[in-house]
């Protein structure tokens, strides 16, 4: 029978990361205030050590190492901090969890009411892990406490709000983005963990092949003209635009930005932040941007006609603007702005490059295996390729916390508009599958399935992808 190393969230939060992997310790029960935990290192010295730090009887039974090992990597995840042991904000549980999450790699933390009980989940490469259980006497007490800080109305608990809190400590400085929700029962609280370093960001680094890089560096040295970058909402769009500005940004270049939020901050670029209940939404900047003298503008995202036209006559002025779309594919960017009213020639006389991204969680190296091809694990239209004969699955180890994945990374489509496609656009003929074939021009598909076939992810991982 194979043992279930998952832990109740309740018995999980009795201990901190920290003290599970120092002592080794993982929690099995709590009852009339004492605790009971496995261990691989029993002594009586431990057991009167936790007594004193947990300030509980403590009750401790003998597993072996391996499964302890297997309790912790699963479990508990280590941070990835290298100042993890200086961010000791203060001993308030809210703080505690802020900086927690952001040690650990977490995205978003999402705080819950059900009828019975609160739960936090943290979103770790992608997928929500729930992390905490809080009682529905404690969870208004954290409510106010977050909307306080992020400048909210305590008071307004029936409609949506927005807000940002900026979080200061001798070795790091980041900002959270808040949204509120009126549920059934009680205000979902949504904290996005918006790293302020945009240092470590280098286009190189995200996932272009070569030819990919090189192709998008031409477009990006063009003095004029659009770049979108299409794909849904966490499939990296904004970093992919921040690297752009990176490698744009110079003594001799004017750069504008209006976003929602601002995610990084980059010296040397004038960013504005979307305040659309004052009224200074998307396209309003935009105008007030070309009396600006701009060289580089960059627009979060195109969401309406109004922005679209906006970016249109900023690019038919003489700028280079950078902004984001949500479709599927690159080629699927033009039918959204036709379908936007924007009329086709001045699309084919503006866009620059269209590129579509998606971001793929990457196979641990220590634990994946090697298997041949089954027609079961493809969607029922794919056609397999005939130099696909194995695959790689997910396993999960001490290294990847029995996830079986580490890391993620990001896979382009990448259409310079050329003379022929121009055409295309004018004529309003947007079937270009020969062009893309003749052109030798990589799709998000074929993109996908090389990292299948590199086992770099798995089928499981891309398989929306492969579906037509």
């Amino acid at each position: 029978m194979k043992l279930d190393y998952n832990i109740e969230t309740s018995l999980l939060q009795l201990v901190t990361n920290e003290q599970a992997y120092h002592y080794r310790i993982i929690p099995i029960s709590a009852y009339n205030g004492t605790l009971k935990f496995k261990s691989d290192q029993i002594s009586e010295a431990l057991k009167q050590e936790l007594q004193i730090v947990l300030n509980k009887n403590i009750e401790l039974v003998e597993d072996t190492s391996e499964n302890i090992q297997q309790y912790l990597s699963i479990n508990f995840r280590q941070r990835s901090s290298k100042h993890s042991q200086d961010l000791h904000y203060s001993t308030d549980f809210l703080e505690k969890l802020l900086f927690t999450a952001k040690d650990i790699g977490s995205s978003d933390i999402h705080f819950e009411p059900y009828e019975h009980k609160c739960r936090v989940r943290f979103r770790l490469d992608g997928k929500l892990k729930e992390q905490f259980i809080i009682s529905l006497q404690e969870y208004p007490v954290i409510v106010n406490k977050l909307k306080i800080q992020a400048g909210l109305d305590i008071s307004e608990k029936r409609l949506p709000q927005d807000g940002r809190i900026t979080v200061k400590t001798q070795t790091d400085e980041f900002d959270i983005r808040v949204s509120s929700l009126p549920t059934l029962y009680g205000e979902k609280m949504v904290l996005r963990i918006l790293s302020k370093d945009a240092n470590q960001i280098q286009l190189d680094q995200l996932g272009f092949t070569n030819e990919e890089l090189n192709t998008y560096k031409e477009t990006v040295k063009k003095p004029n003209g659009i770049i979108l970058i299409s794909g849904p909402t966490g499939s990296g769009k904004t970093t992919t635009l921040y690297a752009t500005l990176k490698l744009l940004n110079n003594d001799e270049t004017n750069i504008l930005t209006i976003e929602d939020p601002i995610e990084y901050t980059l010296e040397g670029v004038n960013q504005v932040q979307l305040k659309e209940n004052i009224g200074l939404d998307f396209a309003s900047t935009l105008r007030t941007f070309l009396r600006q003298d701009p060289d580089v503008i960059m627009v979060g995202e195109i969401r309406d006609a109004r922005t679209a036209n906006m970016a249109i006559r900023a690019a038919l002025t003489g700028h280079l603007v950078l902004s984001t779309i949500h479709t599927n594919s690159a080629w699927a960017t033009i039918s959204r702005l036709i379908d936007m009213e924007i009329p086709s020639f001045l699309i084919a006389s503006t866009l620059n490059v269209s590129v579509a991204q998606r971001l793929v969680r990457k196979l641990c190296n220590s634990c994946k295996k090697e298997n041949p091809i089954s027609k079961e694990i493809f969607p029922a239209n794919f056609q397999i390729p005939e130099h696909l004969k194995t695959h790689y699955n997910a396993i999960g180890c001490n290294n990847c916390h029995h996830t079986g994945y580490q890391g993620r990374k990001a896979i382009y489509e990448i259409i310079p508009i050329t003379k022929t496609l121009i055409q295309h656009i004018k004529q309003n003929d947007l079937e270009i599958d020969s062009y893309l074939d003749e052109h030798k021009i990589a799709t998000l598909k074929s993109n996908a399935i090389k990292l299948v076939h590199d086992g770099v992810t798995s089928v499981e991982e891309v398989y929306a992808l492969l579906s037509d």
